[in-house]
């Protein structure tokens, strides 16, 4: 495809004379004004967050650097038993700033001085500083293997040749000082996962474990037939060594080609804008895209406010940092020409308050994009704001009035029609409360909108400790179910669930919508009560059945959270099976941002992952898991608003096949998936084995048309107007991924 403003002179066709050449010199004056004012803007929200970074507090537990600076200055005491304390509280904070060496350094001496001097600590303490000792030397191999030489096994369970560590000493003192707790009866089920897992990275795995700290390999087994699904950011360039953060797949430039934005949380790192070039490989456009100094960000989300064809970015920042998180939120306008703009100040929707959960909905149908943004309430009450589009470029903060100034430390906000009236509703994941749900009642007689809550009647309000939250029609039957994922767990659960043990802490919930304005838990009916420690999550359909899968990333800000991320396929909306290490999907790092996207268009979903923990070592690579395609038919459908906003959020589609001689319908919604992550707003939709498609019908959510396309051919993509009648084939073309020769030096490490 190629786009072109129809409305322009081609200048070279002018005849130019003196006064035109006067016009377009003024033309040309007023467009570099223009274009040095969203400079301006941007340079400013840039200045502002580099200030912010340099007046953090070290009293910031994420703050390590700071920290250390701290510490270090500080001179060593002379008795033995404060010198200890220092020593590993030096060591904790040299640990958590990727400084591995120093900190075992420190450790070591504390051991030492403990030893000479067994009765200077508690016994206890004694232990703690062993852990913290085994933990160190786990992370130096993760370092000096995963990190600093990757390969696209490494950190995956179960670990294959090419993922064992070449580097060794890590992981060979960890065993030793693992083994060392558990025999000391100090250890616990943690200890023990982690001691497995030491095991597997030097290919001693389970021959070499000791039989009574041994998880059975069967574990780690495939429990079905999947295909493997390789890894290969390396190979594009897009292996960003970074924390934790956002990560968007979208078309943003407009040639039909899906790019990647992708963020990580720190106020020091830049958010990186790769393009895709439609040949297989990606160029880093930050700069081009005039978004330098644009940093930090948990999370993103994306949306067409201007409805000018674009999607555009709201950046969420804070979170987790109570009173030193009044950092602002950035919206970056999409200008169409490749370039952003930070609005942020002139649309009025800078926040200022800790947060990292938004989402875009047009909940009062004027064709025009709203947003809902939830921040963290901890020390200080920060109700939730509804930003209200005005069609300007302004919004209007409306949440008091419309009856959704919700509190709590919130996680996720995600809209859904759950009762298909074409309003669309609020589902609030709050952390250590109950969740919230809230109903559209629409507009009254005097044109005013509001909502009311509904949670406990509609049996939603669990999990207590929740975060990711998604609405989607598991089972296909039109009306959206959600699921709310868990964030409380005693890491030994892992290895409880592992041996087929209850586990201890909190579970996700799947709610089936009734169709009445209620849900039904069918969490373990559908074999989902499972240890999912979730924050980066999405959906999507791995193997073109039809049916969404579901990614689940895992692990929180502690060093020992290694526990794998999760994938789950969708048996038919039956049950959920796991296919984590039949598909390759077991990493063991901290899973965030995740996105479901067609990045090569073959017509099979991939998966883009932003990965990497909160403290400053605790970095790690983003993953790219290419999908090595399957037998079953698919289409992609990219919609336009007209009446509806233009992106076409929340316009509900329903796909109806014939496949083995029954009829059968697909439905979907327009939305980027999960609360954590943004999959792009066109439907890439499996088709299982039906040939052709029987019936498209598209029912629009500001117009209520409903449009009907019959007989449409498979595998292909096509674009649906609002206003048309006509499906338009578009003849967008498939390529493989590049082999990586040109991507080796890591370079946008963070």
């Amino acid at each position: 495809m190629q786009y072109q403003n129809r409305n322009l002179p081609n200048i070279s066709m002018l005849r130019i004379c003196p006064v035109v050449a006067l016009l377009i010199c003024f033309l040309l004056a007023g467009c570099s004004s223009d274009r040095d004012q969203r400079d301006r803007s941007t340079i400013e929200m840039a200045e502002r967050l580099s200030e912010l970074h340099e007046h953090l507090s070290p009293e910031n537990p994420f703050a390590n650097s700071l920290r250390l600076q701290h510490l270090s200055s500080l001179p060593l005491p002379n008795n033995p038993g404060q010198r200890i304390q220092h020593l590993a509280t030096l060591g904790q904070e040299q640990l958590y700033a990727g400084l591995t060496d120093d900190a075992l350094i420190s450790f070591h001496e504390a051991e030492s001085i403990m030893e000479e001097n067994p009765t200077l600590v508690p016994e206890e303490f004694y232990w703690m500083l062993k852990d913290v000792i085994a933990l160190s030397y786990l992370r130096l191999g993760e370092q000096e293997n995963c990190i600093e030489h990757p390969t696209s096994a490494s950190c995956i369970v179960p670990i294959r040749t090419e993922g064992v560590h070449q580097f060794t000493r890590g992981s060979e003192k960890a065993i030793e000082y693992y083994e060392s707790i558990l025999n000391s009866q100090s250890g616990n089920l943690n200890h023990q996962l982690l001691l497995n897992f030491a095991y597997m990275t030097l290919d001693r795995y389970p021959h070499e474990v000791p039989d009574q700290w041994r998880i059975p390999q069967e574990i780690f087994q495939p429990e079905t037939e999947f295909p493997h699904f390789n890894e290969i950011a390396a190979n594009l360039g897009l292996d960003v060594v970074a924390l934790s953060g956002g990560s968007i797949v979208e078309d943003f430039t407009g040639n039909g080609y899906l790019d990647i934005v992708t963020s990580s949380w720190h106020l020091k790192d830049q958010v990186l804008f790769f393009v895709n070039n439609g040949d297989g490989t990606f160029t880093d456009h930050t700069e081009k895209a005039n978004i330098t100094g644009i940093t930090g960000g948990l999370n993103m989300v994306h949306g067409d406010f201007t409805n000018n064809g674009f999607s555009d970015i709201y950046i969420l920042r804070g979170a987790w940092m109570e009173r030193d998180g009044m950092h602002p939120n950035s919206l970056l306008r999409n200008n169409g020409d490749g370039t952003f703009t930070d609005v942020t100040v002139s649309a009025g929707v800078i926040g200022d308050r800790p947060t990292q959960t938004a989402s875009w909905a047009d909940f009062n149908n004027n064709g025009l994009l709203d947003l809902i943004v939830g921040y963290e309430s901890s020390e200080i009450e920060h109700p939730a704001q509804l930003f209200m589009n005005n069609g300007d470029g302004t919004f209007t903060d409306v949440a008091a009035e419309t009856g959704i100034d919700f509190t709590g430390f919130v996680k996720g906000v995600i809209w859904g029609d759950i009762n298909n009236n074409g309003l669309q509703d609020l589902y609030v994941s709050r952390l250590g409360q109950p969740n919230l749900l809230f109903e559209n009642q629409g507009a009254d007689e005097n044109g005013n909108w509001s909502f009311r809550e509904i949670a406990d009647r509609a049996g939603v309000s669990e999990p207590i400790s929740s975060f990711p939250a998604w609405f989607w029609d598991y089972n296909n039957n039109g009306y959206l179910d959600l699921f709310v994922s868990a964030y409380q767990i005693d890491y030994g659960d892992v290895v409880r669930e592992f041996m087929g043990e209850e586990i201890q802490g909190e579970h996700p919930r799947l709610y089936k919508n009734n169709g009445d304005g209620t849900f039904t838990d069918v969490t373990e009916q559908k074999d989902l009560k499972k240890v999912l420690y979730t924050m980066g999550s999405n959906f999507g359909d791995l193997d073109n059945d039809g049916f969404l899968d579901f990614y689940a990333g895992t692990g929180d800000p502690d060093y020992r959270s290694l526990m794998p991320n999760r994938m789950f396929k969708n048996v038919d909306g039956s049950s959920f099976q796991e296919v984590t290490y039949a598909g390759g999907f077991g990493s063991i790092q901290k899973g965030h941002g995740v996105s479901f996207a067609d990045l090569n268009n073959n017509g099979f979903q991939d998966i883009y992952i932003n990965m990497g923990g909160a403290l400053e070592g605790d970095i790690y690579q983003n993953l790219l898991f290419e999908n090595p395609g399957n037998s079953h038919n698919w289409v992609t459908l990219i919609l336009e608003g007209e009446v509806s906003n233009q992106a076409a959020l929340n316009t509900r589609i329903e796909i109806v096949i014939t496949e083995n001689g029954s009829q059968r319908s697909i439905h979907r919604h327009i939305t980027s998936g999960g609360s954590f992550g943004g999959s792009p707003f066109r439907q890439e939709t499996g088709l299982g084995q039906a040939e052709s498609i029987d019936k498209i019908i598209v029912t629009w959510p500001a117009s209520g048309i409903v449009q009907t396309f019959e007989n449409v051919s498979v595998n292909q993509f096509y674009k649906i107007n609002e206003q048309s009648d006509t499906l338009t084939e578009l003849p967008l073309n498939s390529f493989p991924f590049s082999s990586g020769e040109d991507h080796t030096d890591r370079s946008h490490s963070h």
